[in-house]
């Protein structure tokens, strides 16, 4: 299939104006870094998703999932292939009876915080600033001020791609893979707990294997779509409480001024990554644009011009230099794109 075919085959599916031809991801991250994407697709449902995902496969051709770029590093060269986003265009909140919200893999943590404090159901408040996606918060299992993902969510329905052989990233890291169709399959044909490839799936909590920053999802490269999360009553006031404190903690101790991808590295067990960077004198180090913050040593910052070479080669010299003070190995929370 030609290139001029297959864009049309992508257009046929979401609609002329919803397939962009060598956007520049610079402008879908939060760091505000990396070159043109190839084509970049926003499908509106799930049935859209998978048909993209299908007619990749079909033709051959590269393909992954961003968010809202909150956690990638894309490359100064851009990326061949599909660039399936799921954002602003997919995005829907639905408050259920029983304290239960639904909310699309595009879905803002901040939409859905908001979405529960208007109908008085309180749990989410932990992630009402971490900047990034539902769907982002499920793959990476997010977490904020003694609250993570896996402490609220009970289903995460995903699209289960057939080879799962595509790349993954931003905060909405998905899986890749082949032909995936949209037949239900809540434990899949696999039996309880494999997800039947090519299907649309329901995980429950349990089935989702939630870790620090892991998931099944991560690890069997599912694509989410969306999350059911089970909230508990309380005062909006109260809420609004809590929202706005962590909103000032979170202000007042990290560089959301400048452009970033949030938390640079996990966090080593026993340890805190920006105390190990600090220890290290690592703390307002640079590479070109790129910048270890003068206010949070966990974050790698664009100070205006940086490349994603010069965030990669900060990082590089980051994970040396704490290596050889502490004797631990850093390891990237940010996705790396390449």
């Amino acid at each position: 299939m030609s290139t001029q075919d297959f864009e049309q085959e992508l257009r046929a599916i979401v609609g002329a104006e919803r397939v962009l031809a060598d956007e520049p991801l610079a402008a879908h991250t939060t760091f505000h870094i990396g070159g043109p994407a190839q084509w970049l697709v926003l499908p509106c449902s799930e049935n859209e998703v998978a048909a993209v995902v299908n007619a990749c496969e079909g033709a051959g051709v590269p393909w992954r999932v961003l968010g809202l770029g909150s956690n990638v590093l894309a490359p100064d060269g851009g990326l061949p292939g599909v660039t399936v986003k799921l954002a602003e265009n997919f995005s829907a909140v639905d408050v259920l009876p029983g304290g239960l919200v639904r909310a699309q893999a595009g879905a803002t943590n901040e939409a859905v915080a908001e979405a529960a404090l208007a109908a008085g159901l309180a749990g989410y408040e932990f992630a009402s600033g971490i900047p990034g996606t539902v769907g982002g918060a499920a793959i990476m299992n997010a977490g904020a001020y003694d609250g993570q993902f896996s402490d609220v969510a009970v289903e995460v329905r995903c699209l289960a791609p057939a080879n799962r052989t595509g790349a993954s990233g931003g905060d909405n890291p998905d899986g890749v893979g082949n032909k995936s169709g949209s037949g239900e399959a809540a434990d899949g044909n696999g039996g309880p707990g494999k997800a039947a490839e090519g299907a649309i799936v329901t995980l429950s909590a349990s089935q989702a294997e939630w870790g620090y920053r892991a998931s099944r999802m991560m690890r069997e490269g599912l694509v989410v779509l969306s999350a059911t999360l089970q909230l508990a009553p309380d005062s909006p006031a109260a809420i609004r409480a809590r929202m706005d404190d962590l909103r000032e903690r979170r202000a007042s101790k990290q560089p959301l001024e400048m452009p970033s991808a949030g938390s640079t590295f996990k966090r080593p067990q026993g340890y805190f990554a920006g105390a190990l960077i600090q220890e290290a004198g690592c703390q307002g180090a640079s590479v070109g644009g790129a910048q270890v913050s003068t206010k949070h040593a966990g974050f790698v910052v664009n100070t205006g011009d940086a490349t994603a070479a010069d965030v990669l080669a900060l990082i590089a010299e980051v994970q040396r230099r704490v290596h050889e003070a502490t004797g631990v190995a850093l390891e990237p929370e940010v996705r790396l794109w390449g």
